[in-house]
């Protein structure tokens, strides 16, 4: 069974208030981004999601500098089963964390993946958002994804919006993934893609508050199961 879960982001500066709506929507379990905190901000991340009712928090994407403490500090108080990190090439890792490569997957960002580094991991952590910008922008890297999914797990999903036109991102160039959504359509890329390529955890990675990503996990739910 796949579980969709809605996420407090860090891209933005809404993830305090993401927190706030926790317990305003009587949510027990998200997925949590920690790429946008530096380490006195996550402390503060941290420190605020104690106060909440929040229970589990089933997959958290790394960030380059975290500590094994926080990673343990994570598994032990949320249950934690699944991580995801960007390729050492892009972001070079602070600490050792093999202790935990079980654990985590190795996700397409806009770095191009080799299959040298997803095997020092469990295997794929697959942004569908980013494959249909490789689907529509790069065919030669997309082709190569394609053959690497037959051979490693996916085990973790990033899913964020798709715009119909090609956009200039200050960060990642020309793409049509957004991580805001304005509307629903905007997800319906997703329902081109071979159902093997949705993982056991799936997480709505966009700025939206947490009461409008409740209405987007209903409508990934009417087609994704």
């Amino acid at each position: 069974m796949k579980k969709i879960l809605v996420t407090i982001t860090t891209t933005d500066s809404s993830w305090r208030q993401k927190i706030e709506e926790i317990d305003k929507l009587n949510i027990k379990e998200a997925a949590l981004f920690l790429t946008g905190l530096n380490f006195e901000e996550r402390k503060e991340c941290y420190s605020k999601l104690k106060k909440t009712g929040l229970k589990k928090i089933p997959f958290v994407h790394l960030r380059s500098d975290m500590t094994l403490k926080e990673i343990e500090f994570l598994i032990k108080n949320y249950q934690t089963k699944a991580f995801n990190i960007h390729s050492e090439k892009e972001f070079p890792l602070k600490y050792n964390l093999s202790s935990y490569s079980k654990q985590i997957y190795l996700e397409n960002s806009g770095f191009p993946l080799t299959e040298e580094e997803i095997k020092k991991w469990v295997g794929v952590c697959l942004d569908l958002s980013h494959l249909e910008d490789d689907r529509n922008l790069n065919s030669s890297r997309y082709k190569k994804y394609l053959k690497l999914l037959e051979k490693y797990p996916i085990g973790a999903n990033h899913i964020s919006a798709v715009r119909k036109k090609v956009f200039n991102h200050p960060q990642f160039g020309l793409v049509k993934s957004a991580h805001f959504l304005k509307t629903l359509n905007e997800l319906d890329y997703l329902k081109n893609f071979p159902k093997d390529f949705f993982a056991p955890l799936i997480a709505i990675e966009l700025e939206n508050s947490l009461k409008e990503q409740l209405k987007i996990k209903e409508y990934l739910e009417t087609f994704i199961s």
